[in-house]
């Protein structure tokens, strides 16, 4: 193992890639990103409104707007400004959900002149809905002027304790990243860098070729956003799975794409992908001596982690690779992501039966983002994906923002 005299310099170019000042990069915010354990959700802390307070907002990168619970700030927002029903951006808010010849129809109805833009609200992880939130604006630091949508209270269950919201990052105009790039006016890039316990979240410019750890950017394997109007959430295309590097037999082609979630904990599988990757995964494991254990939910495979070695990418367990576009083009998952230590001497497989009709076949959790440079190219629909920066010594929680580095203990 290389000398942590040797790592320090890469801990520094990694800290200095993405929690350097904004100002450091043209036009650029980088917010902090950390994991809840309970209920495995990530979150960032924004503050805003006048007096400034501090909430936290779960993260989902299919959501496609930013949506508050007004009603839990403690002082009123003296900055907070209403958006009308008649006005243009509450007609870009809507989206496709309301026809333009009838939004221009109501503007000559003089009831309709000062009543307040209502939009809908989801909670993406109960899938809850409301109709009745009110778009709004207010100051958002560092000075940005944002849209959200006042939401009920009730619409925070199932949120991780304390958190007073969700931050959409989709490529809707009224996102919360879409009206970031356009605050800036930065290229629509969102650089996302999960881990256990903190990580980053970047919108627009990350590093130039000169600065430091930009070669973890030339290290990024790229595919395509596939581009759907039934889903919000960035997928792309998985033609086939490897395990140690032998193609799993699927019934059916791997279709649809796969979507990219920071909602969904771990990778879940349709029914009969699930039975077919299990299947497969068991034989793999078989032959490394793994011994299969009684499963623990919501996991389906479980082994006993006892005589299993290990490095700095996990357990040492069968490796899986997604292929993308090509042979040459594949996302490889080693024990770090793909298991799960749910007590001393028992581990599972991270990924989950998402049963027999889901919206999508393949949904990548976060789990198996974490410790992953991932970066979202809206101007190119790219994905790009870095290594495990396990193989580097490093990990997502080396960036810290807004502070000072500081040096990886190995």
């Amino acid at each position: 193992m290389a000398s942590s005299s040797l790592l320090l310099p890469l801990s520094l170019a990694l800290l200095c890639l993405l929690s350097a000042p904004s100002s450091a990069y043209k036009s650029s915010l980088t917010l902090p990103v950390t994991k809840d354990h309970s209920t495995h959700q990530y979150f960032t802390t924004l503050s805003y409104g006048t007096p400034v307070e501090a909430a936290n907002f779960v993260l989902d990168l299919g959501g496609s707007s930013l949506w508050v619970d007004c009603a839990s700030r403690t002082a009123p927002s003296t900055s907070l400004s209403p958006i009308f029903h008649r006005s243009v951006r509450c007609l870009t808010a809507k989206g496709p959900e309301i026809e333009t010849h009838r939004w221009l129809s109501s503007l000559a109805n003089p009831v309709d002149q000062d009543q307040a833009c209502q939009i809908p609200a989801e909670n993406s992880i109960t899938g809850k809905r409301v109709g009745e939130g009110e778009l709004m604006e207010d100051l958002f630091e560092p000075s940005h002027q944002l849209l959200f949508t006042c939401s009920p209270t009730l619409l925070l269950n199932g949120l991780a304790t304390g958190a007073k919201g969700m931050v959409g990052l989709d490529r809707s105009r009224t996102s919360f990243s879409s009206q970031v790039f356009h605050t800036l006016g930065t290229q629509r890039k969102i650089t996302l860098c999960l881990s256990p316990s903190s990580g980053v979240v970047q919108f627009g410019n990350v590093a130039h070729e000169s600065q430091p750890g930009s070669e973890i950017l030339r290290s990024l394997t790229f595919t395509p956003l596939l581009t759907n109007p039934d889903q919000t959430h960035p997928s792309i295309n998985v033609n086939s799975v490897k395990i140690n590097g032998k193609k799993v037999s699927f019934d059916a082609p791997l279709g649809g794409g796969a979507q990219l979630s920071t909602v969904v904990p771990y990778t879940t599988l349709q029914t009969s992908i699930f039975a077919n990757f299990e299947s497969a995964y068991l034989k793999a494991a078989s032959i490394l001596n793994m011994s299969r254990v009684s499963p623990v939910s919501p996991f389906g495979l479980c082994f006993t982690s006892n005589g299993v070695g290990s490095s700095q990418m996990g357990p040492n367990v069968p490796v899986i690779d997604l292929v993308l576009q090509s042979e040459m083009v594949k996302w490889s998952i080693y024990g770090r992501n793909s298991m799960v230590q749910v007590s001393e001497d028992v581990m599972c497989l991270g990924f989950v039966d998402g049963g027999e009709n889901p919206r999508n076949p393949i949904v990548i959790g976060g789990y198996q983002l974490e410790d992953v440079l991932v970066q979202f190219d809206f101007d190119t629909s790219m994905v790009g994906f870095s290594p495990s920066l396990l193989t580097r010594h490093a990990s997502c929680s080396d960036f810290k923002s807004g502070s000072s580095a500081q040096p990886i203990s190995v």
